[in-house]
């Protein structure tokens, strides 16, 4: 009997049928560190099969983190021994002076936190988190802290909530995309009217 994968999650099915929680792993991981990989969509997939008792969901979920953390630790040390140095060397052709680059460690340094744990759950960010905490220096105690929590409260949301909601996951993770677009717009827009006072506050220091 085929797995009770919904439309977009049906691809899903025969790998997780094959390889079930080495599957979850192995995607999660790798997404984390930069490689284009559906992670967020294994993780939902796998809650549905575990919602119809094909998987253990305490299982899923424990696969899921572990592979999260690990993910996002390995590309902080991609950031923390390459990203510096190719920011000094090639980020003047992007506009990102050694001067500028100060700027932002020093935002992160400040906010990484809540970044680190946000992130989690925005795509995009969630696979250049880590790279991006390392290029900026942030202490890998408070990096794996953060990211600990945003990892646990991201596989804790979207596992249980395919869990209960089975079939029905594409509708309404197509809502909570809807409605995340709008929040992210307004997080944007807050975060850049934070960095544009920040930076003049330096400006005026100086």
């Amino acid at each position: 009997m085929a797995p009770p994968l919904p439309g977009p999650l049906a691809h899903l099915a025969p790998l997780l049928g094959h390889y079930g929680y080495w599957a979850v792993g192995a995607v999660v991981l790798v997404e984390d560190f930069g490689v284009p990989a559906p992670g967020e969509t294994i993780l939902i997939a796998a809650g549905v099969l575990a919602g119809a008792g094909r998987l253990n969901i305490v299982a899923v979920a424990a696969t899921a983190f572990a592979a999260a953390v690990l993910g996002d630790n390995i590309g902080y040390l991609i950031g923390r021994s390459g990203g510096r140095a190719a920011v000094h060397r090639w980020g003047r052709y992007v506009f990102l002076t050694p001067k500028r680059f100060q700027a932002a460690e020093d935002f992160f340094g400040r906010h990484g936190g809540k970044i680190v744990t946000v992130a989690r759950f925005v795509e995009g960010l969630r696979q250049a988190n880590g790279i991006i905490a390392g290029t900026t220096g942030m202490p890998w105690r408070r990096f794996v802290a953060f990211n600990a929590l945003g990892a646990a409260l991201w596989v804790a949301f979207w596992a249980t909530l395919a869990y209960l909601v089975g079939s029905h996951i594409t509708a309404v993770y197509d809502e909570i995309s809807r409605y995340q677009l709008y929040l992210l717009g307004t997080a944007g827009v807050l975060l850049g009217a934070f960095v544009a006072r920040h930076l003049v506050r330096r400006r005026r220091e100086l």
